[in-house]
């Protein structure tokens, strides 16, 4: 083979050579150019950013409601006029330890397995007087003051305690007339692992938004 010959086939490899590499260029390129075409779809951007706001959401609304408060609805008469018949109230139970004068939200009572919502009118280890004739209400020896109360108060069909055990508080209705309480046996003392937690707000309807003292 001549020198000729021997360049001219040089050359030709390296041109065959040269637009081999053209072509793996131009596919790694197009390749690249689809990857980021693909990745900066609006389209794509936007159900990311709905999904990852959704489930950001939901996980704080599940914190929430575990720690710090949920929506109860009030059901029946007992609390009149604090709480009406079918008011949604936001109770918290974050840390709470029930305290007199507190409106609670109790999960079940003695012989009663669906929630109430009741005022708590005395705490472990104090003691405990209702003068039923007078109408009155003696929380270690002293009157408390009762502005809620919206009836009569009515002697239930169980023996009050002068001293409220440990783990327990006793609780009222406001409206003393019709409201089963710890007056009664149905529902007894309370046992504190049973309150939910304290009704702060009443929520809706609107005409009734509220803060409970």
């Amino acid at each position: 083979m001549t020198d000729n010959e021997k360049v001219n086939n040089n050359l030709e490899e390296s041109s065959e050579q040269m637009q081999t590499d053209d072509i793996i260029e131009d596919k790694e390129e197009k390749k690249e150019k689809d990857y980021i075409v693909v990745n900066n779809s609006p389209s794509v951007g936007v159900v990311y950013y709905l999904a990852h706001s959704v489930i950001i959401a939901v996980v704080v609304i599940i914190i929430l409601l575990t720690f710090f408060f949920r929506i109860v609805n009030v059901d029946g008469r007992s609390m009149m006029n604090t709480l009406l018949d079918g008011d949604k109230v936001i109770v918290t139970n974050f840390m709470y330890e029930p305290k007199n004068n507190d409106i609670v939200v109790i999960s079940h009572a003695e012989e009663y397995d669906k929630p109430i919502i009741k005022r708590v009118i005395a705490t472990e280890g104090q003691t405990l007087k209702i003068d039923f004739q007078n109408e009155r209400v003696y929380v270690d020896g002293t009157l408390i003051d009762e502005p809620y109360v919206s009836s009569e108060l009515k002697e239930g069909n169980t023996e009050i305690p002068e001293v409220i055990p440990e783990g327990k508080v006793f609780v009222m209705g406001d409206n003393r007339l019709d409201s089963l309480d710890s007056r009664y046996s149905e529902i007894g003392l309370i046992d504190t692992d049973n309150i939910i937690g304290k009704a702060q707000f009443v929520a809706l309807p609107i005409t009734r938004i509220q803060y409970l003292y």
